[in-house]
């Protein structure tokens, strides 16, 4: 009973053995801001472990800045740089930096510092959802408002007539985790996988009234849905949770979407191979084709278990492609002498 002193000698080894689980927690946390911000030289490399410099885009960063008394402790300034590339900048107080940053606030709060302006930003991702079932960001999170994107979407399959536009919110990567805002479906004419051109645009106003716009350019027929309030107006417990669950499960969501990328390759690339093999096969040599034969084996193989790693699959993708090479230039050059009425010479 009553106070009790405790005092004991806490070596770095120990104490960064202690601290590590909570300093690598901020790991994924660096990444999707990266990821956010264009700025991950491929974000399936992330998975596999730290690279020397993961940050290659074209706008590079200049400096990380450190804040925060905690950022003075050395495990975490290397957990900085092996993330960012970068050697951190330590040129700020840390413990200054934040108090500077509440006293600016609490400034604004008050009236008294006019030059900031706050402006309104979307709290959560907005998208829809595209074949495979992944989530398409049309409007990243911590956007300013009012904001406007758009981009354009063609049909997965032959023969399709209509567009299913399911209008998503959130930061999970598969469409079925994210909030469904609303959907309508957009036709245009059958034809062959790829040969549909539909443009679709999310506006937001400054009123927060999402305005989603789909468009088949072929007739400028359009469709048209409007979400008053969820798009902006989200209670802070849902956001909240939502971005603690895209972090909690941010590894195996990026490792389901580059399967499902990857498969989507996969399913495309072996009929194309097979037909290619069957129209220029006989222009070929024997290993050639039976290093084509092996490659798309592999694939096959990798498709039947998906128990397998997502980078397998990928890397086996990679290696049909380069073993269809020669095979591919073979049918484009046959395609140039059909399009000059049969040779390049004549």
């Amino acid at each position: 009973a009553g106070t009790q002193s405790f005092s004991t000698v806490l070596d770095r080894a120990t104490f960064e053995k202690i601290a590590r689980p909570i300093v690598e927690r901020t790991r994924v946390h660096c990444l999707r801001a990266l990821g956010a911000a264009g700025m991950l030289d491929g974000i399936d490399q992330t998975l596999s472990g730290p690279r020397s410099n993961p940050v290659e885009s074209d706008r590079p960063l200049d400096r990380v800045i450190l804040v925060g008394g905690s950022t003075r402790i050395p495990l975490v300034r290397r957990l900085v740089e092996e993330v960012f590339g970068l050697v951190p900048d330590t040129s700020q107080n840390p413990d200054e930096a934040v108090a500077l940053g509440a006293a600016i606030q609490a400034g604004i709060l008050c009236g008294r510092v006019r030059q900031v302006v706050l402006l309104d930003v979307t709290p959560l991702s907005l998208g829809i959802e595209t074949f495979g079932g992944l989530m398409n960001v049309i409007i990243p999170r911590n956007t300013t408002i009012p904001a406007k994107a758009g981009e354009l979407f063609t049909n997965a399959m032959p023969n399709q007539e209509s567009m299913l536009v399911r209008v998503l919110q959130g930061e999970r990567e598969m469409a079925r985790d994210n909030w469904e805002l609303g959907n309508f479906t957009i036709e245009f004419a059958p034809g062959a996988k790829g040969s549909a051109r539909v443009g679709v645009q999310f506006a937001i106003d400054a009123n927060g009234i999402l305005t989603v716009l789909a468009r088949d350019t072929a007739t400028n027929t359009d469709r048209v849905l409007e979400i008053r309030d969820a798009a902006v107006d989200v209670d802070d417990e849902r956001v909240e949770a939502m971005i603690s669950e895209s972090v909690d499960h941010a590894f195996d969501d990026m490792n389901e979407r580059i399967w499902t990328e990857a498969r989507m390759k996969s399913e495309e690339l072996l009929p194309a191979v097979d037909q290619a093999l069957a129209a220029m096969g006989n222009s070929l040599g024997e290993e050639e084709i039976r290093g084509i034969r092996n490659a798309a084996v592999a694939v096959k193989q990798i498709l039947d278990d998906p128990a397998k790693p997502a980078q397998s699959l990928k890397r086996a993708n990679q290696a049909l492609d380069e073993a269809t090479e020669a095979l591919a230039a073979m049918l484009v050059e046959r395609a140039l002498e059909r399009a000059l009425g049969g040779g390049l010479g004549e």
